[in-house]
């Protein structure tokens, strides 16, 4: 112990009461001022700041421990706001690496934090940055190193890295180093005086590593003798390869989806920095045979299938220094509907815009999307181009199925009119598309401003056309199938869809699945009353809508022979064809043996009669329900989903039969994943369509029953309400139009008007 000089000699008698106190000053100190410092921060938006920190490692793939977020609960329910303010600064202290202290003058200070510096070897580990911001300063928030680049390490899964590192840079530049700031996280800081960003680490090597890590808040708000930078000592955790062996329900070679999480939940690998083939927002990775990932040691699970129709499996294993070297995986179909003629498709996918990478490359390439559609097994998968990236995305386009395409597998790039002048009149989806440039355009601005125009030029070239994301602009506040209530048509859906219709031939389908069943039902069900006969498909509009998976919303499409993506959208347009969730199936819809797209969908009789209805249904769900699903409003995601339609606790869901709109019989499904063939006997009175349904996950496209020759007039209120549309439609969709597209456009409305006053006139009187 040092002795108190000479000058200052207290009695001897005093000497231990003095050093006790002084001693208990030193350590009741920093307590009494991490107290008075989360004193002077309000509770309410440290702890919303701790809930967005809560949910972004959530997102992340790094999420807090059970007992963290009880810890978290704790905290937010104490009612002393100064004491629950500094349990929540402890709580998420311990997850800092660094502190940033930024003064009045808006200088930076960075110390290293009490989080653990453990890193893992081609892998990324998150930290919090406690930021201590006395100055109140709400600039954007920089992170910084020269040990920071992007590195990457090769695998046989994708030889190609990320960015070329030079070999005097290659022992410096080890780790990419950077903050999260996207939603719920932000670019710059609040100004309240504490608060967190996450720091995402990725380390290329394993062992120790030394990053010299600065941050500021803008130019000159760096502090004195290097003060705004902290050099920290990591540990990278080796990582171990691992060879997959994945085999389909035959023992052929097989793409898998995996979702692979260790002990504490953590992602692998993890999502923010992932590179494609890997996206980022999604939890699960596709790998094929042969292929590999890279773990560090410890204890795993695997979550894997191959898509909706096949079983979800998980398995446990430990990594350690001697392997394993390999790990082997079947998957197991319940239901093969190829293998019974019906293909499935997502007519509706992204590879640019939305969540997907959009720096260094506009989107993503063809050989990362087709393990997409390999993953999730899906027969056909349309890659659509829009406005995001057109100008790249265009180059994939051919006209032809692309060359990663396999014969039962099939990626075709098409079209979606999004982004474009028209796009506040629905969104328009063109399949099977020759040219993908409307003619005497060179830009995007140069296209019409209104849909039908380029309707009818697709169709000039052999196109099946349908609107996309069908029920935005056409909320209802109400569950009734029907519905007679007006929506807005204030919306990118099947807004002038309601106008387009009356032109025969025009429209093939309007889409579903991916907005509220009712929105998209509705205004189907009321163009079908009046006598018109547009088809329904699937679509998941990833990954703008959904960006889980592909083939989330899905149209399954009867075809003979070998599959083709021509004669695929022959089926569809035809109406051979049912839309699902992938987990429930209404196949060979047919009505007196007339399947649903053949002979024109269409039974004629000469007189009133009851017809048999028959259905090949089958459905899966799990013993346990999942509320989490099944308790949600139907306008809140997932919209169509075959938990929605579970009976109580059963593993039992309603099959319906539709007449006109109207569910007139009903059957129990056992949704064990088998097969079941249900009749129904229905009394048909008048010209009618009829369709099958389990309520929301799938949905057949209708049989016409047509009696006496004369055509379906089944409601002359759905008519009335199909009038009253085309004049909501016009005051939202107008003013968009551009002068030299108005006068077409007015006549084309009022073609519509004169259309559904006919078939008001042709209706019956209820």
């Amino acid at each position: 112990m040092r002795q108190i000089p000479h000058c200052c000699a207290i009695s001897p008698a005093l000497n231990s009461d003095i050093l006790w106190a002084v001693l208990a000053r030193l350590l009741i100190l920093p307590l009494a001022a991490l107290a008075a410092a989360a004193a002077t921060v309000p509770l309410q938006p440290l702890a919303q700041q701790a809930r967005q920190v809560q949910e972004a490692l959530n997102y992340l793939g790094q999420p807090l421990s059970p007992a963290q977020i009880a810890e978290m609960d704790r905290a937010v329910a104490m009612r002393d706001p100064s004491a629950a303010a500094a349990s929540l600064e402890k709580l998420l202290d311990s997850l800092s690496l660094l502190t940033v202290t930024i003064n009045a003058e808006s200088r930076v200070k960075v110390e290293q934090g009490s989080a653990r510096p453990e890193l893992v070897e081609a892998g990324t580990r998150l930290f919090l940055v406690k930021i201590v911001n006395d100055g109140n300063v709400t600039a954007q928030f920089n992170v910084s190193s020269p040990n920071s680049g992007k590195v990457y390490v090769p695998s046989n899964n994708d030889p190609q890295p990320a960015m070329s590192v030079t070999p005097r840079d290659s022992a410096e530049r080890w780790a990419d180093i950077s903050l999260y700031q996207l939603p719920p996280m932000r670019r710059r800081l609040s100004g309240l005086g504490l608060e967190y960003q996450i720091l995402e680490v990725y380390s290329r090597d394993a062992g120790q590593r030394s990053a010299s890590i600065s941050f500021n808040v803008g130019q000159g708000s760096q502090d004195i003798g290097f003060r705004n930078e902290a050099t920290i000592l990591f540990h990278a955790l080796p990582s171990h390869a691992i060879r997959l062996r994945i085999r389909d329900e035959k023992g052929q070679p097989a793409m898998a989806s995996l979702i692979i999480r260790d002990r504490l939940n953590r992602l692998y690998p993890a999502p923010s920095k992932r590179l494609a083939p890997d996206f980022f927002f999604q939890p699960q990775i596709y790998r094929y045979d042969g292929e590999e990932i890279r773990l560090p040691a410890g204890y795993y699970t695997i979550a894997f299938n191959g898509g909706p129709e096949t079983l979800p499996r998980t398995r446990e294993f430990e990594v350690t220094e001697r392997g394993p070297d390999e790990l082997s995986f079947q998957l197991e179909r319940w239901i093969d509907p190829a293998a019974l003629g019906w293909y499935s498709g997502d007519h509706h996918v992204h590879a640019a815009g939305c969540s997907h990478y959009m720096n260094p490359a506009e989107g993503v390439e063809p050989k990362d999307m087709i393990r997409q559609i390999l993953g999730e097994r899906l027969n056909i998968g349309a890659v659509l181009t829009w406005g995001p990236d057109y100008y790249y995305q265009k180059q994939f386009f051919s006209g032809k199925d692309d060359p990663l395409s396999r014969p039962q597998d099939l990626m075709h790039y098409d079209l979606e009119v999004s982004g474009f002048p028209s796009s506040h009149a629905g969104h328009l989806v063109l399949l099977r598309l020759k040219q993908q440039d409307y003619p005497g355009t060179k830009r995007i601005e140069d296209w019409p401003t209104w849909d039908l125009p380029i309707l009818r030029w697709a169709k000039s070239q052999g196109s099946v056309v349908g609107f996309a994301h069908s029920g935005w602009g056409l909320q209802v506040m109400t569950k009734d199938l029907p519905t007679y209530d007006m929506p807005g048509f204030d919306g990118i859906g099947a807004n002038e869809y309601i106008v387009d219709v009356t032109y025969p031939g025009l429209v093939d389908f309007i889409s579903a699945v991916d907005t509220p069943y009712v929105w998209e039902l509705n205004i189907w069900y009321h163009t079908l009353n009046a006598g018109f006969r547009t088809r329904i498909a699937g679509e998941t509009d990833f990954p703008c809508i959904y960006d889980g998976r592909v083939g989330i919303g899905r149209t399954y499409a009867k075809v003979k022979g070998s599959l083709t993506y021509s004669d695929w959208l022959d089926s569809l347009q035809a109406g051979r064809s049912y839309v699902s969730d992938g987990k429930s199936h209404l196949m060979d819809f047919a009505v007196n043996k007339t399947g649903v797209g053949e002979n024109g969908s269409e039974v004629r009789l000469a007189s009133a009669a009851t017809v048999k209805v028959t259905v090949n249904a089958a459905a899966y769900l799990p013993e346990r329900p999942n509320d989490e699903i099944r308790n949600k409003p139907y306008d809140e995601k997932p919209y169509w989903d075959i938990e929605r339609a579970r009976i109580g606790d059963t593993r039992e869901v309603p099959v319906e039969i539709v007449v006109n709109g109207n569910a007139v019989a009903r059957r129990n499904l056992l949704a064990d994943g088998k097969i079941h063939q249900l009749e129904f006997d229905v009394p048909v009175s008048a010209s009618s369509w009829i369709a099958a349904r389990i309520l929301p996950a799938a949905h057949t496209n209708p049989v016409f029953v047509v009696i006496a020759g004369k055509p379906v007039r089944a409601s002359r209120r759905s008519a009335e309400w199909c009038l009253n549309a085309v004049n909501q439609c016009w005051t939202q969709k107008a003013p968009h139009t551009a002068m030299q597209d108005l006068g077409e456009a007015r006549r084309a409305y009022d073609h519509a008007r004169e259309v559904y006053t006919r078939l008001i006139q042709e209706s019956p009187n209820e």
